[in-house]
């Protein structure tokens, strides 16, 4: 203990309450009654001074800027959230003595994780990254705090597996590319805000007790029936047996989610994120993030069951029986989906050849959209074409590639699925590249864009994350492919997305579509 003589007792009891200093801390010493107390004088809020406050009855103090409201004796915050310090106070000869010393490091960083938890139930952005500065004040692993987030609110996604796991991987990137203390802040508290944007008022979804020895066949045949508790209990079968299977659970993932073109491409990505997850938070988050894919793979749609992609299935089972043919990206560019399938389905060249034919298709479609699309408030909801649409097909194809690189006999789904993406894609396209967004500097703009993230200003965490995600994997793609125009095109696709500014609230559209939805009704 660290005891601090502040003055003499008189003095306090005539004047009510002083401030007094020790070192960085602003302490503030109260009497009400026959009672001393000693709090910090900054708001834990936004740092008013208590001093201006109002202490009323019940030793309840009120800070007068918004109202938060602490009691002195319990300690407790009534209204508001973060908790305000309160110290020790001892009386010896008239004198006041406060222990100014901190709580031991251990206590300070479980009191943070604690009242993390309480601010993602509320969703409450500013206190989240309040509590995991105190975090890392407290010499914490600077990773912890989105572990526990994981582990607490993984049971709180319906559906499984979302945008906020799969984007963690690059913020923990992005927190170790940081140059400054307040860039490593953001880049820790964007994955945790977003997994409690997305778990708000939720409500807990727990998933299936019971183990099973694994078996990689029959762990994809449940996701195939849909059979949630028998895919968990051979996925906890699997996590029994420590790192040494997770090659295995990982293949079994892979064929999964690639095996439809399913969830718009997410399955893929997921997976793929949801391992890089593991790998860089270690083993303790492999059971809610393989779990909560697993439920996000027994939930996906299934694409390839409707019209438009059912020709999927076809091109498939026809793999590599036409005469090959050679072909370029831009011949592939403005295809109905059937078509793209059938092209790609006889292309010349091996699996990486096609995939770098196909990846440009789809960076030269996001070099053509017609963005006005994405404003239209009169049409269908088949219009109903974003830049997501377009940028799912980069992330995807980043996604394959390093999949089929260890799965190889996964290849022709992937690249039959980034097929789809471009033939989906066709009807909303200028008839000409927008030649304006190349690049010619290229280290310089992953420079510029990355050092942009850190200050996205987009509230809805969905958008930033994208940003995010579509930057990796253009930055990954662009080393693997070297200098060439693939290279070329896929810098300047995420260079026009990254400086387009996105609606992302299409309040006429939505109003036009529901009532002639509900008109149809009759």
């Amino acid at each position: 203990m660290t005891w601090l003589d502040v003055g003499s007792e008189a003095d306090l009891k005539s004047k009510g309450r002083r401030v007094v200093k020790a070192g960085h801390k602003q302490i503030l010493l109260l009497l009400q009654g026959d009672q001393i107390f000693a709090c910090n004088n900054r708001c834990p809020h936004e740092g008013y001074p208590l001093s201006e406050g109002t202490l009323g009855p019940g030793c309840t103090l009120t800070c007068n800027w918004h109202n938060w409201k602490f009691n002195l004796e319990s300690g407790e915050t009534l209204v508001g959230g973060d908790t305000l310090r309160q110290y020790p106070i001892e009386i010896r000869g008239g004198r006041i003595f406060v222990d100014v010393s901190d709580a031991p490091p251990q206590e300070r960083q479980q009191n943070a994780l604690i009242n993390l938890a309480a601010a993602c139930a509320d969703n409450d952005y500013p206190r989240m990254a309040r509590e995991i500065a105190r975090y890392l004040r407290a010499e914490g692993d600077p990773f912890e705090p989105l572990r526990q987030t994981i582990a607490n609110r993984t049971s709180l996604f319906e559906y499984g597996m979302g945008h906020a796991f799969a984007a963690a991987p690059e913020w923990i990137e992005l927190f170790r590319l940081a140059n400054t203390d307040e860039q490593r802040l953001v880049a820790l508290v964007e994955p945790v805000a977003h997994i409690a944007w997305d778990t708000l008022r939720e409500a807990s979804y727990p998933y299936a007790g019971g183990q099973q020895s694994w078996n990689e066949e029959e762990f994809v045949q449940c996701v195939e029936l849909e059979d949630e508790q028998g895919a968990i209990g051979r996925l906890r079968g699997a996590l029994e047996q420590g790192v040494a299977i997770l090659p295995s659970v990982k293949r079994a993932f892979s064929r999964a989610a690639l095996a439809h073109y399913q969830d718009f491409g997410h399955s893929a990505i997921y997976t793929l994120k949801a391992f890089e997850l593991i790998e860089k938070l270690g083993v303790s988050v492999a059971a809610p993030a393989l779990m909560s894919l697993t439920r996000s793979l027994i939930y996906a749609s299934r694409e390839d069951r409707i019209p438009e992609f059912r020709h999927y299935g076809k091109a498939l089972a026809d793999w590599g029986r036409a005469a090959p043919t050679d072909l370029t990206a831009r011949d592939l560019v403005g295809l109905s989906v059937n078509a793209v399938l059938n092209s790609t389905s006889c292309m010349k060249g091996d699996f990486e050849e096609k995939y770098r034919v196909l990846l440009e298709a789809c960076a030269l479609a996001m070099l053509r959209f017609d963005t006005a699309i994405d404003d239209h408030v009169e049409k269908s909801v088949s219009h109903n074409v974003r830049w997501l649409d377009f940028t799912h097909a980069l992330t995807f194809g980043n996604a394959v590639r390093r999949l089929c690189a260890e799965t190889p006999s996964l290849w022709p789904q992937a690249l039959l699925q980034m097929a789809c993406f471009l033939g989906r894609n066709a009807s909303f396209l200028k008839p000409k590249v927008d030649e304006r967004w190349f690049v010619e500097d290229k280290p310089a703009y992953f420079e510029r864009e990355r050092i942009s993230l850190y200050d996205h200003g987009i509230r809805e965490p969905i958008y930033a994350c994208h940003r995010v995600k579509v930057l990796a994997a253009v930055a990954e793609e662009v080393a693997w492919a070297g200098p060439s125009t693939l290279a070329d095109c896929l810098v300047a696709a995420s260079n026009r997305y990254l400086n387009h500014s996105i609606k992302n609230h299409h309040v006429l559209r939505f109003a036009h579509q529901s009532l002639s939805f509900v008109a149809a009704e009759g």
